[in-house]
């Protein structure tokens, strides 16, 4: 087989290079990410006109229900989470695509009838068999739902010369670098890679995908985009959110692993790549990979020196009432779950070298933020920085991902007077004040381009399993400690002061976002 960081072979696209008729499967079809997300982005797609003439959707759950329940659990989760309101004739015109099966994820005989219903609906609407499934299921079924798939006869080989099938996976897949091996290797055995497409969503949001325009469509960036220029990239995702009724998946995830593996260290890759020869998704995706690879090992009781992790302890947030995290549902009172963590690493090679990059991300945080800030060295200490009080402050430029996408610079102006005085400025863009259109959610991009066979935005296996041995090596170490009790920091606040120290011991401060 072709190593997997080389050009894999690519399936026919549907409809040359735009987007062709096909048949969606919805594994899960009447669960929560279906209700909220999956079928929402799919209307939306419809009103954008970006949906081709000819499609179905078919839902595939335990739940028992029928077509008629399935739409109206489609319209009500529409009428709640949709950017755009319920059109009527369109809504019509969508909900007679809309089927669905009820069944279990390992039960042949319910994946007989889903393979009757999918050929059903693809006489009627005159589909030529192009087939994605996605597997909005838990990851232990991952492997039983493609191999009934498989022995079900509903999954055609990359090179077949009319029809395609393709698999979209959620995470997490794995919960260490075994684990997301054994996953990889059994979807593999029915599926080719280039029929895979792992889903993250972070990499469908708008400021993420303009990571990349940002670096290499504008000449004032990529110059200073090197060790030279940069003093320090810090990375942060915060929830207000606890865990919720989640006690039980939470606590064999915890921060590092529900996070950093998958959200934060595809946008580290992005922030850090080198420049991409074409927008073929095979080099943009060696590029990220590339990354990856040179990730500094944190290993043994390095762990314990380049991370902090915590708990949150009872606090308030937006005014309501947290418990401590072991205070929590189907928590154990003695848990060493992280909440949170920190981390400080380096990318070994010419462009980053010495840059540190920190990283973090929390539960029962002050506000839902997420964002990239790159602060620049400071300018020489001659002219406007001769004094040590006050220093100039150095320029930054912020990427904001979440509640608000966009970008900022801050950089040095002159306070208007007779003296010369220096004061920060910032210069804004927001998605929203500078297009009319409010942005396509993660989901709507990201279904378009399994769609059109485009894996540009999916994470492929060698990055997966990277990604999971850089952070089993930390997990390991933590494990080797033997810690007994993690530091707290009350709910609503942004986080232990150890995690204070690990970036002030290098003379800088996380920032407030």
């Amino acid at each position: 087989m072709t190593p997997e960081h080389t050009q894999a072979p690519t399936q026919p696209p549907f409809s040359g290079t735009a987007v062709g008729p096909c048949t969606l499967v919805i594994f899960g079809g009447s669960g929560d990410l279906a209700r909220r997300k999956l079928l929402p982005a799919l209307y939306n797609l419809l009103l954008d006109g970006l949906l081709p003439p000819n499609y179905a959707v078919i839902g595939f759950g335990r739940v028992p229900c029928n077509h008629d329940e399935f739409r109206a659990l489609a319209r009500d989760g529409i009428e709640q989470f949709s950017r755009q309101a319920i059109q009527q004739d369109r809504w019509e015109d969508f909900a007679q695509r809309l089927s669905y099966i009820t069944g279990s994820s390992d039960d042949p005989q319910a994946y007989q009838a889903l393979r009757t219903q999918i050929e059903t609906v693809e006489k009627q609407f005159a589909l030529p068999g192009h087939r994605i499934f996605y597997l909005a299921v838990p990851p232990n079924v991952f492997a039983s739902s493609c191999q009934v798939l498989h022995q079900a006869g509903m999954v055609d080989p990359p090179d077949h010369p009319t029809r395609s099938s393709r698999v979209i996976v959620e995470k997490p897949i794995g919960h260490d670098l075994e684990s997301a091996r054994e996953i990889n290797a059994t979807i593999g055995k029915v599926f080719h890679e280039a029929q895979i497409y792992r889903i993250d969503h972070y990499l469908g949001k708008e400021t993420v995908q303009n990571i990349m325009v940002l670096r290499f469509a504008n000449s004032i960036f990529e110059p200073i985009w090197n060790h030279k220029y940069i003093d320090h990239v810090q990375i942060t995702v915060s929830e207000e959110e606890g865990i919720g009724a989640r006690g039980l998946y939470y606590e064999q995830a915890g921060a590092l692993r529900d996070m950093v593996q998958n959200h934060i260290l595809q946008l580290l890759a992005l922030i850090a790549m080198e420049p991409p020869y074409s927008l073929d998704p095979e080099v943009v995706r060696n590029a990220r990979m590339e990354v990856l690879r040179c990730l500094r090992p944190i290993r043994g009781k390095t762990a314990e020196e380049m991370t902090i992790r915590a708990q949150y302890a009872h606090g308030t947030v937006r005014g309501q009432d947290v418990p401590g995290y072991r205070r929590e549902n189907d928590v154990r009172p003695d848990s060493t779950t992280e909440t949170y963590v920190a981390l400080k690493c380096y990318i070994e090679n010419w462009r980053w070298s010495g840059v540190p990059f920190y990283l973090r991300t929390g539960k029962a945080m002050p506000r839902r933020a997420s964002e990239i800030a790159v602060q620049l060295k400071d300018i020489p200490e001659i002219l406007f920085n001769t004094t040590p009080h006050p220093r100039q402050i150095p320029n930054l430029l912020t990427l904001r991902i979440q509640p608000q996408e966009g970008m900022a610079l801050r950089i040095m102006s002159k306070i208007p007077g007779s003296r010369v005085n220096t004061h920060p400025v910032e210069m804004n863009f927001n998605y929203g004040d500078a297009f009319s259109a409010p942005s396509p959610e993660a989901y709507e991009r990201l279904l378009l381009d399994v769609m059109a066979g485009d894996a540009s935005l999916f994470m492929r296996r060698d990055a997966v399993e990277a990604s999971w041995a850089w952070i089993t090596d930390i997990l390991q170490g933590w494990e080797a400690h033997g810690t007994r009790w993690l530091p707290e920091y009350p709910a609503g606040t942004w986080g232990p002061i150890q995690s204070d120290r690990l970036i002030e011991t290098d003379g800088k401060k996380w920032r407030v976002v």
